[in-house]
């Protein structure tokens, strides 16, 4: 049997699996971004006659593979196409009236698609929740800043994305007042500046973010230099027109170039404030889709009694210096440098980060001191602006847990909760960053803390506050604790 829904397009046609899971994939929530509508906000999908197939997934967003040696660690789904703004459903019960959860897929806001088949959401259906992933617009189609063209277009993609969810998830058995949208990584951040977005207003209850928050945006004279600086790779003027006469490999390529020159040379005076996340494609604080940068504004979510639901993993950075073997490399000079940089005192800060970890060489000191910068202060600043202003609305976990691989060095580090989260420990594509074998009691503690705050607003355990502090920590054996490593929490008041 092949389920049917009707949409406001139009009928599509899904497949139903064993255990009564009706699966709709690569449905159009938006017009294909190509032609005139290249560089533009998205524009509703066009209606259709008939039932459309939606038994595979569609297009994704052009983006560039991952370099080595992250192209055989982090699954990707490369599918050529036109129509890539479109999505994938996931429901138990089409008749239903069900929790619905929209996951924004991570990548650096130049990789990723929500096609991959680790995003699939047969548990979450399996365990009553409506899943939706979606693809948006990447790199400079999504995020490159452009005179006579809107900013933040991935960003206009996922809020067209929620509009969609509005208007059609109820014909899925979605509860469309009942939507909790979560994401990692870039995803995440997307979220975090979703939060402060007017025009994301009122299109979800519930937020999860996993790895990120809201502290990375770009200023329009920091976006104004990085588009100048792709405009030069590509000899081409920095105007709309000429972007889009680039043919998209052509772009992809000089994309690539253009982060790795960040990398290169992180120098303000060529990249702004991109020197510091090494990430030129970001949300850009406009004054229009974007007011205010999204960690000025952090009450408005609070205000509109959105709950949260957000942390990180213990060891994030070791995902980029680990299987790179930039580890072994860092000087003391350059931990030093590194902490500066950043705004510490490293005669005060070092020996801190020393204390709980003895025997740490410089890069260890090095990866923790960044994990903190990048994702676990601005997941507590974010917690406890939201705190402040709605008490018992914010909840913050730690993902913990070290896989074997790279001889046990790698950690928690960035991404290794993903198949946790949605309780796909078989899918094989994360053995070669996890290994084989992963633990399914870490999975039903994680994947039902999801399912139970998108039901319920409780995650399962106290809610977070400046007095306690209280942290999830997700491991072999998952239990909550006050206020982890305070010293260093401590380190980076007034600085991050």
């Amino acid at each position: 049997m092949q389920p049917i829904v009707h949409t406001r397009q139009g009928a599509v046609r899904g497949v139903l699996d064993d255990s009564g899971t009706a699966a709709f994939k690569g449905i159009p929530y938006a017009a294909p971004p190509v032609g005139p509508l290249r560089l533009a906000a998205p524009r509703p999908p066009a209606a259709w006659d008939g039932v459309r197939d939606a038994t595979a997934y569609g297009p994704t967003a052009p983006h560039a593979p991952y370099v080595p040696p992250f192209d055989r660690l982090i699954p990707e789904a490369h599918i050529p196409g036109d129509d890539c703004l479109n999505l994938n459903v996931w429901t138990p019960d089409p008749a239903g009236r069900l929790p619905v959860m929209v996951w924004v897929h991570g990548g650096a806001f130049a990789n990723g698609s929500g096609s991959v088949a680790g995003y699939d959401g047969t548990a979450f259906a399996r365990d009553g929740v409506v899943l939706v992933t979606l693809n948006y617009r990447l790199g400079a189609d999504g995020f490159l800043h452009l005179d006579g063209a809107p900013d933040n277009r991935g960003l206009l993609d996922q809020i067209a994305a929620l509009e969609w969810v509005r208007d059609n998830i109820a014909a899925f058995g979605g509860d469309p007042d009942r939507v909790t949208v979560f994401g990692e990584s870039a995803g995440a951040m997307s979220i975090g500046a979703l939060l402060a977005m007017p025009r994301a207003a009122g299109l979800f209850r519930r937020a999860v973010l996993q790895s990120g928050a809201a502290h990375h945006t770009l200023t329009r004279a920091t976006a104004r230099l990085i588009t100048d600086q792709l405009a030069r790779m590509l000899g081409v003027p920095a105007t709309r027109a000429a972007l889009c006469a680039v043919p998209t490999e052509e772009l992809l390529t000089a994309q690539q170039r253009l982060r790795a020159a960040v990398s290169a040379r992180p120098d303000p005076e060529l990249w702004g404030e991109a020197v510091y996340n090494l990430m030129p494609f970001e949300p850009v604080v406009d004054g229009d889709t974007l007011p205010r940068a999204p960690a000025d504004v952090l009450t408005r979510a609070a205000e509109a009694g959105t709950d949260l639901l957000l942390g990180t993993n213990s060891d994030e950075f070791r995902l980029f210096v680990v299987p790179t073997g930039v580890l072994g490399h860092v000087t003391e000079e350059a931990l030093r440098r590194t902490a500066a940089g950043y705004g510490l005192d490293p005669d005060r800060a070092l020996p801190v980060y020393r204390e709980q970890r003895p025997g740490a060489s410089p890069g260890d000191l090095l990866a923790a001191l960044v994990t903190d910068w990048f994702y676990r202060v601005p997941a507590i600043r974010l917690a406890e602006a939201h705190a402040g202003r709605r008490p018992g609305g914010v909840f913050l976990y730690e993902f913990a847990w070290r896989p074997p691989t790279f001889d046990g060095r790698l950690g928690a580090a960035h991404a290794t909760e993903l198949p946790f989260v949605f309780d796909n420990l078989a899918d094989e594509a994360f053995v070669p960053l996890l290994g084989p074998a992963l633990p399914q009691r870490i999975a039903d503690a994680m994947h039902g803390a999801w399912v139970s705050f998108a039901t319920t607003g409780t995650p399962g355990w106290p809610a977070y506050s400046t007095g306690t502090r209280t942290t999830m920590r997700f491991d072999t054996v998952s239990a909550t604790v006050d206020d982890p490593r305070p010293r260093e929490r401590v380190l980076w008041d007034g600085v991050r």
